[in-house]
Order: C-alpha cells, then structure tokens, then sequence
C-alpha cells in the first residue's frame, strides 16, 4: 500500500502550507511545469519524486524528468503526462496510444483545473490535481492525496491549501 500526493503546475513556487499535506506520503507525484530543478529536489527531500516536464520547464527539469511516465504502482497501471487532456477529449499527442492501450490511471495537468473524471470507455480513472503554484488563472491551489492498494485507489482527497493573493 502507497500513499500518493499528486500536484502539477508548481512554476518554481512551493507554498509552505503544501509541506503539511506532504506528510506520511510515500511518494510525490508531479505531473509538470514544475519551474525548476530546484522546485524538483525540495519536493524529493519529502518523499521519493516522480515527475514529468511540462510545457513551461525548462532544459535543467527537462534533463532529469521524462515527458511520459508510464510505471507500476503496486499492481496498478499509471500514465503521467503533462498535456493529456480529458476522457473524450485526449490531447492529440496521446490520444491513439491511450485508446490502443489504456492504463488504469491516467494523471495530466496543464490546465490549472482539477479533475477527477472515470473514462468508462477506456474503463481507466484520469485525474488532473489542479495547480499548486500562484501562476495562471487559478485561484485556490490544490493538490490531490490517495492510497493505492494492489489496484484500488482508495481514500482520495481534494486538498485545498493557499489562496492566490493570500
């Protein structure tokens, strides 16, 4: 059993309440545009960190974190992208291969906009985390905690921590 605390969109800026939330993970999850790498290496200090680049990182995050991630967590399947889009609306960069061979959890962000959606299509869970930084339109920043337990996910939570502006 793993416990998970997934966020995206840092841009170089860690909250000090994220650190909390951070607490009794066994794992940190990015899903990109982390800012930096050393927004990256704070973040692993806390847990061990798997992340993939974004758009907005740059060569220094694009040198050590990959595009994709595609891995086993426990007994489950996992896709991490930074641009994925949505069930029904996947980005054009994943869409055939998520269709010709889905996982069981597909995670992007971009969008600044959390989401936990089931495609019942593919039969996989997508979750976006939101943003966790102060750039971009957002104005709560978010990130998502969960356990994964063989192939279940269970406990998940929407974790609200800072205010833009606040």
């Amino acid at each position: 059993m793993k416990r998970i605390a997934l966020l995206s969109d840092t841009h170089t800026y860690l909250d000090e309440n994220l650190f909390k939330h951070l607490e009794g993970c066994d794992e940190i999850w990015h899903a990109g545009d982390i800012g930096n790498i050393e927004t990256a290496d704070r973040l692993a200090e806390c847990a061990p960190l798997k992340a993939v680049y974004g758009n907005a990182d740059g060569q220094d995050v694009r040198q050590v974190h990959p595009l994709h991630q595609r891995f086993k967590c426990e007994d489950l399947d996992v896709w991490m992208t930074h641009i994925g889009g949505y069930p029904k609306r996947y980005d054009i960069n994943v869409r055939e291969e998520i269709k010709r061979n889905p996982p069981e959890l597909f995670i992007s962000g971009h969008s600044h906009i959390l989401k936990v959606m089931f495609d019942k299509e593919l039969n996989l869970l997508h979750i976006n985390p939101g943003a966790a930084g102060m750039q971009g339109f957002h104005q709560v920043q978010t990130l998502i905690r969960f356990t994964i337990d063989g192939k279940q996910i269970k406990d998940l939570e929407v974790v609200e921590f800072g205010t833009k502006g606040k």
